[in-house]
């Protein structure tokens, strides 16, 4: 298929336009116009890159892409390599960021309630890419630990009462630990995210909200692989999803 339809249908899809993001959503770095084998990952790293291109890809759909806010603009070290590697292949490089945590059926946060047994409720944050809502059956904090290490393959860093019953929960996958302040208003007894810093800790500790911290990749992976999925049954695509383990 033509990399342009496919473009086209996936930023309509993922509503890319009502976002304000921090890196360019869409097509980060062109490559051949005819596409027939996809490869996603979570982040465009060398190593996933040389997967791909082992694996045959004609495009690379990744959630962290290239030329963030505030990066170096300059093509130099392994900004040098990663791109001289697309470009001498002729791989395309597709980015979807904020777009892909808050798609009602495709996210992150949607993809993490389907795993992790959450009934959405709404969603939060400035841009309602936070998600909160109810656990299908009421656990103790250390179960709801034990069901993330093993539905998302990563041992979560937990701040709280390990008897503590979870019952109303609030989740932003990858680096939302300042949501944390917006989840304690919600009134729910746990909170989930990727990452999690000093500060956290102490409003956990004084506010009584369990926090979790399932890791940035982790929490990440189910969104990218779902669209892959969704874009592969729709246009007759061959994908493959490689995962490059990130400890983070």
């Amino acid at each position: 298929m033509d990399i342009k339809t496919l473009l086209d249908y996936t930023g309509q899809l993922l509503e890319v336009g009502r976002f304000r993001d921090y890196s360019p959503n869409g097509l980060q770095v062109e490559g051949r116009s005819e596409i027939t084998t996809v490869v996603t990952g979570v982040s465009a790293s060398l190593a996933l890159l040389e997967k791909a291109a082992e694996a045959g890809a004609d495009a690379i759909l990744v959630h962290h892409g290239w030329f963030w806010k505030n990066d170096d603009s300059r093509v130099v070290g392994t900004r040098h390599k990663r791109l001289k590697f697309l470009l001498e292949r002729d791989i395309n490089l597709i980015g979807y960021h904020l777009p892909l945590d808050a798609h009602p059926e495709l996210g992150n946060n949607a993809q993490l309630a389907r795993l992790l047994g959450f009934d959405i409720a709404g969603w939060f944050g400035e841009q309602q890419i936070g998600a909160y809502g109810h656990v299908q059956a009421p656990l103790s904090l250390a179960q709801l630990g034990s069901n993330i290490e093993r539905e998302l393959e990563h041992r979560p860093l937990i701040i709280g009462d390990s008897n503590q019953e979870i019952r109303r929960i609030a989740w932003c996958s990858g680096a939302a630990q300042d949501y944390l302040k917006l989840a304690v208003e919600l009134d729910v007894d746990a909170f989930l995210t990727g990452e999690i810093s000093e500060h956290s800790v102490h409003l956990a500790r004084e506010s009584g909200v369990a926090f979790i911290a399932a890791g940035h990749h982790a929490t990440e992976r189910g969104g990218i692989r779902a669209l892959g999925e969704h874009l592969a049954q729709r246009f007759g695509l061959d994908h493959q999803f490689i995962d490059i383990p990130n400890p983070v």
